[in-house]
């Protein structure tokens, strides 16, 4: 006869107890939500097991405009807490120039919400998030709503809003402007990530530059956003999250930021722990109140 003593008992219980926490629910990968001169956007969705009634975050991948993909998805480890995430692609900006990766973006959450029936998610509780370029483009999703030179025709579903709940920015750019005198090596110089997305250097085209900033769109009714940024971020300088945290502040609307200590650009520690805890605890107030 073998004899379970309580320890033991325990174990077994967390452990299926933390298996069940980790079930990922169904994953439904490269679903097409436009085409745009031939050129396929797709989708990734990570459902929770069960995705009736759940919110949803749109995330949107990295990689300086002009490389990254859909794949590489920061919080797939989201469906374990109840939430759909809808991992999207957009046009590089070896393809397309600015303000497409906006209007791409735009026409996902727009298919999104027409297709919410299909998959069970809540269209009234939609959230965006995003690192470094997806940083960037969160908020821009934040502070553009309804903004008819930003929303463009991509995909069609111009009856659905592309409005969005809730932003989260992961040291994303928002203020090209600033950028162009701060690091002008990546602003403005030929070649570099920001001159290749306008087509030009920010501190030649500034009327361009000014719209893809974030900044400059801040008004009373923009979606809530959380940032987060490093402070020994030498790719994209702290500075740019504090003009926005600054812009937020004077229009009243909802900011929250945290500063990592030590951090660079990226890394599991913006992903994990007590900043995951923060993520969540950020989007169930936001998404509630939205609601």
């Amino acid at each position: 006869m073998y004899k379970l003593n309580l320890k033991c008992i325990i174990a077994v219980v967390v452990s299926l107890a933390t298996a069940h926490a980790d079930e990922p629910g169904k994953v439904v990968k490269d679903i097409e939500f436009a085409v745009v001169d031939g050129h396929s956007l797709k989708l990734d969705l990570y459902q929770p097991p069960n995705p009736e009634g759940s919110g949803l975050l749109v995330w949107i991948h990295g990689g300086g405009w002009r490389k990254g993909s859909k794949e590489k998805c920061l919080l797939r480890w989201l469906p374990k807490h109840g939430y759909t995430v809808a991992s999207i692609s957009y046009r590089l900006s070896n393809i397309a120039k600015f303000p497409a990766q906006l209007h791409d973006c735009k026409a996902a959450v727009r298919w999104l919400r027409a297709n919410a029936p299909k998959f069970g998610y809540r269209t009234g509780k939609i959230a965006v998030a995003g690192a470094s370029a997806g940083g960037h483009l969160s908020a821009l999703m934040a502070t553009t709503a309804e903004n008819p030179e930003l929303e463009g025709k991509v995909g069609g579903n111009l009856d659905q809003s592309s409005r969005i709940q809730a932003a989260v920015d992961y040291y994303g750019a928002t203020d090209f402007i600033l950028r162009s005198k701060t690091q002008p090596s990546r602003a403005n110089e030929k070649g570099s990530v920001v001159f290749d997305l306008l087509g030009g250097g920010a501190h030649e085209k500034t009327a361009l530059a000014k719209q893809a900033s974030a900044v400059y769109h801040v008004s009373r009714d923009d979606a809530p956003l959380l940032i987060f940024h490093g402070n020994k971020d030498n790719t994209v300088l702290l500075d740019q999250s504090q003009a926005i945290v600054k812009a937020y502040q004077k229009s009243g609307s909802r900011v929250q930021i945290y500063v990592i200590g030590g951090a660079g650009h990226g890394g599991d520690l913006f992903y994990k722990g007590v900043n995951a805890q923060r993520l969540l605890t950020f989007l169930g107030t936001s998404l509630k109140a939205a609601q």
